[in-house]
């Protein structure tokens, strides 16, 4: 079987993380850190573009590794317009909205920038990105919020429960095509999805202001006691969204984001963190419980993922309130890297054909 060489570029808030795999076999890795003083110069996460580029190209460099070798090159999606789950080249209108977002800014916005320029350096090489946080899967009847001026909207982890979905098909000797499963992925945001025959039907928007609150943030919260508090005149509207996303959630309650600080906490003896940690658990079982619905109460697997799914009480308490409704799964932490280099590996294979932006 020929061996292919993926590199695989995930840009974070404070560093780009590289890695080149061998088909499926992680032969070099690098988390590059950007200092405050580093990304101080530049007025937006988009004018870190060449600033991240070279840094990656000083990496390869000072580690011997071969750039010239690289068969295809994968970038972390950033926030584009909504599509449907897949692999999709890089092409000029993506670019496009990569540089000027319809939804925000984020540094994942610069993978797709800098694995397109990267590929053009090499050769018939092609970039890609694979299934960013707004994939879009919702049924229509899933979008409606309860007044005409609001609607539901997917964002969520999609790289990792896809992947993970796709794992625990295999491992269950099935298709994930043919599944239906409640996936859970625990981490600084918290998402819980339906994926009914390999499409994600309904999943909270775990960005800023739905679903269980997670270590950063509070989820969703009681509709008119946000309204009178927006209202109150003691909040600026960027405080306002700072507790929705950044100050919510354990950072509220306990004063730190940490999960695994707040999971020691709890096997200490702190009452309190080990109180709020399994209210956290109860939203995530009731949020599950609500998507058991959705998929009619057919459901094949339960999965927790993300880093906190390392934490076995956590997981016990939520196993306790929804193994009722199908077997629970752990696949603990998250493996961007990996996920994105396997997509690329499949277009590189022909098992799928990339989609068009």
């Amino acid at each position: 079987m020929r061996k292919f060489r993926i590199l695989a570029i995930n840009p974070g808030s404070t560093s780009t993380k590289i890695a080149i795999f061998e088909n499926e076999t992680n032969v070099f890795q690098k988390n590059i850190k950007h200092s405050t003083e580093d990304l101080a110069p530049f007025a937006s996460i988009a004018d870190q573009y060449e600033f991240r580029k070279n840094a990656i190209l000083e990496e390869l460099k000072n580690a011997g590794e071969d750039f010239s070798t690289i068969d295809c090159i994968m970038g972390r999606g950033g926030l584009i317009n909504p599509i449907p789950s897949g692999v999709y080249e890089i092409n000029k209108k993506m670019k496009n909205d990569l540089r000027n977002s319809p939804i925000g800014e984020h540094a994942s916005n610069l993978g797709g920038l800098i694995a397109d320029d990267l590929a053009k350096e090499l050769n018939g090489v092609k970039a890609y990105i694979a299934d960013p946080v707004v994939v879009d899967e919702m049924e229509d009847i899933a979008r409606i919020a309860g007044h005409p001026l609001f609607e539901r909207i997917s964002i969520f982890h999609a790289l990792n429960q896809k992947a993970i979905a796709r794992r625990c098909a295999n491992d269950m000797n099935a298709r994930y095509e043919d599944l239906n499963l409640i996936i859970a992925h625990l981490g600084g945001g918290i998402s819980v999805g339906a994926h009914h025959k390999g499409r994600v039907v309904d999943v909270n928007n775990a960005l800023n202001g739905e679903g269980p609150f997670s270590p950063e943030r509070s989820g969703t919260l009681p509709a008119g006691q946000l309204v009178k508090t927006c209202f109150s005149g003691k909040y600026s509207l960027k405080e306002i969204n700072l507790m929705l996303k950044g100050n919510g959630g354990f950072a509220a309650y306990l004063g730190t984001n940490d999960a695994y600080e707040v999971e020691m906490r709890a096997k200490n003896g702190d009452e309190k963190a080990q109180f709020i940690s399994n209210a956290m658990a109860y939203q995530v079982a009731k949020e599950i419980g609500a998507l058991s619905a959705v998929l009619k109460g057919k459901v094949d697997a339960i999965i927790l993922t993300g880093g906190i799914a390392y934490n076995k009480q956590f997981c016990s308490f939520i196993e306790e309130m929804v193994g009722f409704i199908a077997p629970l799964k752990v696949y603990p932490g998250e493996d961007e890297m990996f996920a994105l280099a396997m997509n690329g590996l499949l277009v590189l294979r022909g098992e799928i054909e990339p989609k068009v932006y």
